[in-house]
């Protein structure tokens, strides 16, 4: 039995399963499977000869195959919080004053629907102004996971070269198909003074 995406989908997200028969020596072997949920409030099994599922609530669910009597192992699904948005949780800018100082957070909070954004992925990005003027470093890395509230942040540091007049720095994220959300990226510009 082979899941997508790792095994997690978001609230009111479909996926596709997929099965193998294999006989006592690994062979495959030609097989009508019947799909089913056995947490049916997390996971609704939409086509039972197809397998198309759709997770309904937050939670880990389990999918199973069945041909006739014979039944796979239960596969757990996560499934997450519907990813809506992504908002600056704060000042979008800063002015820094010395060359080894650090910025102020750059935070940003996800909002989801079916429960919080918790551990999702924020990807910081940042470009230099004049270009290619200076080494940035991300505190504590360029991504972050998101709080149990939703929330993430990162700060920025003068690394080397020569001092940048600004740096413009993107939050971005995605849902686990790679789209974007609402208001991603979040645009963030520090300042730098000598």
């Amino acid at each position: 039995m082979t899941l997508p995406d790792s095994a997690r989908v978001e609230v009111t997200d479909s996926f596709f399963p997929s099965a193998r028969g294999l006989n006592g020596s690994g062979d495959s072997v030609a097989a009508t499977f019947v799909w089913s949920s056995l947490d049916t409030a997390i996971i609704a099994v939409l086509d039972s000869t197809t397998g198309v599922s759709l997770g309904t609530k937050v939670g880990t669910g389990r999918l199973q195959a069945r041909v006739d009597e014979l039944r796979s192992s239960p596969q757990p699904i996560q499934v997450l919080a519907r990813l809506d948005s992504l908002l600056p949780n704060g000042p979008v800018n800063d002015t820094v004053t010395a060359p080894d100082s650090i910025s102020a957070a750059l935070s940003v909070k996800a909002y989801a629907t079916g429960g919080e954004a918790t551990s999702r992925r924020v990807v910081y990005a940042a470009t230099t102004f004049p270009a290619g003027s200076a080494t940035i470093t991300f505190l504590p890395k360029d991504s972050v996971l998101t709080s149990s509230v939703g929330v993430a942040s990162v700060q920025i540091k003068f690394a080397s070269g020569t001092l940048p007049d600004s740096v413009v720095v993107l939050a971005t994220m995605r849902r686990l198909d790679g789209t974007e959300i609402l208001y991603s990226p979040v645009r963030f510009v520090v300042e730098f003074q000598p």
